[in-house]
């Protein structure tokens, strides 16, 4: 038997989102009370997308929100991230880039990269009349780690960079991976989160897939925290929550039509990510206010994600399930189920810190936990 580290909390000093509900916490929490409706509207390409509903952020233009200078090859994964980025700098106050910029780095999931920026490349590789003919200017889009790089180079942040993959749990990936390098002195503040695009060949690609129910949306959206370890005085006063333990691990691939023994693999592997969380968090499985569920409109794992919560708490608490709003947005559906859960909680004080778990399960065998703590 193994005793689990207690871990130092991490402090959300501020939050930048950027989804169909719109632009920040607040859209996104009318969104989740059913106050408010969520963008639907495809655009001049909505004819290339499948029967399926989708979730864009609505209207969005990079311009409109950075300027028109340094824009002109950045693909709509890039203008996510960076929108969300420039959201949490400026929600942070004037020290939200932290003092000393090779201390400041950022950590993001996404899994592919832009897969319209791939498939656009490689559309113009084969029907142009040569291949050096094609556009050097989208090469930089067809690296997965573009994004992160451009909020480093945006905002002039030397520290560590990092892009992480890990299927749907991705997100948690990322949090787990800002926590270690604080934790080894690798950084003092991180902008950590998810981006993910929505376009007509990711939508196909999660229609033909056949993982999602026939009614489930797929979204887009990036939701990116400064998170220090280390918070000013007056970042103590206003910082929206504390990340505790998250813990993360792969359980063996199970695939759609997984047999019994694979589903009971993959519940028993979250059901002891959730365990630990809260040894390491050091609260009690009856201290969990609300849970954050991630598997949402997952054919197979949205009963085994509740299943794996019954089993780690013994009951299932109050639940937010963003997925069902937002649509399906994959590897930044941790950062998304986060956000959320701030969302819900923003606007409704509480005599105590609240307390909430958020989970996320993939068909990859990928399965994680976060334990978050409410300021107020």
């Amino acid at each position: 038997m193994t005793t689990a580290a207690p871990v130092r909390p991490l402090t959300v000093v501020s939050a930048g989102v950027v989804s169909s509900a719109g632009y920040g916490l607040a859209p996104l929490a009318a969104l989740l009370d059913g106050e408010a409706a969520a963008g639907t509207d495809a655009g001049p390409g909505a004819g290339d997308y499948p029967p399926r509903p989708v979730r864009p952020v609505p209207g969005f233009k990079l311009a409109d929100h950075l300027g028109r200078k340094g824009i002109k090859y950045l693909d709509r994964l890039t203008g996510l991230s960076l929108v969300a980025c420039k959201q949490a700098l400026e929600s942070a106050g004037p020290d939200g880039a932290g003092a000393e910029p090779a201390r400041t780095g950022v950590v993001l999931a996404t899994n592919t990269g832009s897969i319209a920026g791939y498939t656009d490349l490689l559309y113009d590789t084969l029907t142009l009349d040569k291949p050096q003919l094609i556009n050097p200017g989208k090469f930089s889009n067809s690296v997965m780690n573009v994004s992160a790089g451009q909020m480093a180079i945006r905002h002039g942040f030397k520290g560590l960079n990092a892009t992480v993959a890990g299927g749907r749990s991705a997100s948690l990936y990322a949090f787990r991976h800002a926590r270690m390098a604080m934790s080894v002195g690798h950084a003092d503040r991180l902008l950590v989160g998810g981006s993910e695009e929505l376009s007509a060949p990711t939508a196909w690609a999660w229609h033909h897939a056949g993982t999602l129910s026939e009614r489930a949306p797929v979204g887009e959206g990036s939701a990116v925290f400064v998170v220090t370890s280390d918070p000013t005085a007056e970042e103590q006063e206003t910082a929206l929550a504390d990340l505790l333990a998250c813990e993360v691990g792969y359980n063996g691939w199970a695939g759609l039509n997984q047999r019994q023994e694979g589903r009971r693999g993959l519940t028993h592997g979250l059901a002891a990510a959730i365990t630990r969380v809260l040894e390491r968090s050091a609260v009690r499985a009856e201290d969990v206010d609300v849970v954050s569920l991630g598997a949402t409109h997952h054919l197979g794992l949205e009963r085994l994600e509740e299943r794996a919560v019954r089993l780690a708490l013994g009951h299932l608490p109050q639940q937010v399930r963003v997925g069902e709003v937002l649509g399906e947005t994959y590897s930044a559906s941790g950062a998304m189920q986060l956000a959320g859960l701030l969302a819900h909680w923003r606007g409704k004080p509480s005599e105590r810190p609240r307390v909430g778990l958020v989970t996320s399960v993939g068909h990859d065998g990928n399965a994680g936990a976060l334990i978050v703590r409410s300021r107020v």
